[in-house]
């Protein structure tokens, strides 16, 4: 009896998927799930018994979990946290930070093309998921692509999708992201990594709003918003010839930079102390390890500040002791930087900025963290990184008169 139902929702089954052209579909289940034989005999038979049995493992096979059910089922929650920490990973209160996010803000509500700039790690693809949450196409799909993740021929199939027979392995036809996204918004990450080849065919993208898939001449139009990012310098690669100049200039109508992490005071606290309650158990930093992490550069931003604080929390045991500074995996601050080179302009001048603040405040560091922005945490350990009591020394020295005459107070 089992089976005799099974058979006759197996054959409703192809009944319908006949109308939808569904054989193609019940081929390429089976040959992902490893029944490659079976496939290939299917495809040489048309309809009967077989189809039946495909559609029968193509059910199983395809069948969507208990979550997934649940997921489609559950109605969605809207608990206030729930409703807010979509935008919530964007953490920080810095000025930087806070420039950025109201500047992706503004740009949301259009259906601009939007590029992305900023160095690894600093949440570009964060940035392109609040565009599009923002946005208009907040209801549609988004869509995104690491252009330097694939081959070229790859990358084009992936993008434009492909007809049967294109290439070597195109057993099938595709449909590649922009018409996968129709309606919504592609993300096109480390977008200085797209041949050229590719780079005329995503200029005709944002001009005429059409695609050709690989081995077609026939156009297809796609309706999407385009988003880009890229850690690269694009108009150094344009004068080099490497990055087109007409599709710069189209992905550059609306441009967000997001800053490093280093650029974001204390930032940095508030990303760890976030990301520490996440973990389970969850964690606490030490006074001393708190300094040592605003103390760090952070070349690979906030990425780089996860990893560390997640080794950190799994050699400090998880039994409740606090990370401290031995859990930190992390190379000794520099003392100096080499001479008449940029890091050493750029300490002399952060050097200048926080002596002034803190002759200005009378040497009161709460009132000279006020008037930088930072915390008084933050100011103690720059006057001890920087040195600045040792450089007011010397100067007090330059300024010191000779004899018996003294200096006025």
């Amino acid at each position: 009896a089992v089976l005799a139902d099974s058979l006759r929702d197996a054959e409703r089954r192809v009944e319908v998927a006949a109308a939808m052209d569904g054989d193609r579909a019940a081929i390429d289940s089976l040959r992902k799930s490893g029944a490659v034989p079976l496939a290939e005999r299917l495809e040489m038979r048309d309809g009967g018994p077989w189809a039946v049995v495909a559609w029968m493992l193509q059910g199983f096979i395809q069948a969507p979990s208990l979550e997934e059910t649940l997921a489609e089922v559950a109605p969605p929650q809207s608990s206030p946290s729930s409703q807010t920490s979509p935008d919530d990973d964007l953490a920080g209160e810095s000025p930087p930070l806070l420039a950025a996010i109201d500047r992706l803000d503004r740009l949301a509500p259009g259906d601009l093309p939007v590029l992305i700039l900023g160095e690894s790690g600093t949440g570009k693809e964060l940035a392109a998921r609040r565009l599009h949450r923002r946005g208009p196409r907040a209801a549609r799909p988004f869509v995104a692509v690491n252009c330097a993740a694939l081959s070229e021929t790859l990358l084009l199939s992936d993008l434009f999708g492909h007809a049967r027979g294109a290439f070597t392995g195109a057993d099938r036809e595709r449909k590649g992201v922009f018409e996968t996204a129709h309606g919504g918004t592609v993300f096109l990450d480390e977008i200085g990594d797209l041949p050229l080849s590719a780079q005329g065919m995503l200029l005709r993208v944002l001009q005429e709003g059409e695609i050709r898939r690989l081995g077609e001449s026939a156009a297809r139009r796609v309706d999407v918003r385009v988003l880009a990012a890229t850690h690269r310098d694009l108009l150094r690669m344009v004068e080099e010839g490497t990055f087109r100049r007409d599709l710069y200039f189209r992905l550059r109508v609306g441009c967000v930079e997001m800053p490093p992490l280093r650029d974001r005071g204390d930032d940095v606290l508030r990303i760890a102390d976030r990301f520490l309650r996440t973990l389970r158990p969850p964690a606490r930093l030490t006074r001393e390890a708190r300094t040592r992490l605003l103390a760090q550069r952070w070349p690979g931003n906030v990425r780089e500040l996860e990893n560390v604080l997640a080794v950190a929390a799994a050699l400090a045991g998880g039994g409740g002791e606090p990370i401290g500074i031995d859990h930190l995996e992390l190379p000794e601050p520099a003392g100096g930087a080499p001479a008449g080179s940029y890091h050493q302009q750029v300490e002399s001048f952060r050097r200048r900025l926080v002596a002034q603040a803190i002759a200005e405040s009378d040497g009161n560091h709460a009132e000279a963290a006020g008037r930088l922005g930072i915390s008084r945490q933050t100011v103690s350990y720059l006057v001890r990184q920087l040195g600045i009591d040792r450089l007011d020394g010397k100067k007090a020295k330059l300024k010191k008169p000779s004899g018996d005459q003294r200096p006025a107070v």
